[in-house]
């Protein structure tokens, strides 16, 4: 990619939030050598959580939208991660998606494709990723979509 990953994400529209805190007893990413493990980012849009079960409350494409929001919120974590120099990342190694929906729900893919596909579209290539998409009977405070994220950074 011949531009900077900030550059990209303002063409695109999107500037990264500061990073949320974690919620609960744990810390918001973990490194280790390259690699950058992010917890779990919930589905939140400026501010305000994206709640509902997919199959009953929300649909694909709202629930990708969801999705898409962890996607931002798991860069943010990772550039807080890299001292605030989001050019260190090398790749995104693997998703973990998880979908708050209804037992006959099976478009989790679907879903957890509004992140694959917003990080390969702001980050090209290093975007490309590994990824699991599951269901869940339900997510904390009820919200739509939880992705967790590895990273891969410069040394």
């Amino acid at each position: 990619m011949s531009q900077t990953y900030e550059a990209r994400l303002a063409e695109l529209g999107v500037t990264l939030p500061d990073a949320p805190a974690p919620a609960a007893n744990y810390v918001p990413f973990v490194q280790s050598g390259t690699m950058v493990y992010v917890s779990g980012q919930i589905s939140m849009k400026d501010g305000a959580l994206i709640t509902g079960k997919l199959g009953a409350d929300l649909d694909v494409t709202e629930g990708a939208a969801a999705a898409k929001c962890c996607a931002i919120a798991l860069l943010a974590q990772l550039k807080a991660a890299c001292g605030g120099d989001l050019q260190r990342l090398r790749r995104v190694v693997k998703l973990t998606g998880f979908v708050n929906s209804t037992p006959d729900f099976t478009d989790q893919p679907k879903v957890v494709n509004g992140a694959s596909d917003f990080l390969v579209e702001a980050l090209g290539d290093a975007g490309r990723h590994a990824r699991s998409a599951v269901s869940a009977a339900a997510l904390p405070l009820n919200v739509a979509v939880e992705i967790e994220a590895i990273f891969e950074i410069s040394a």
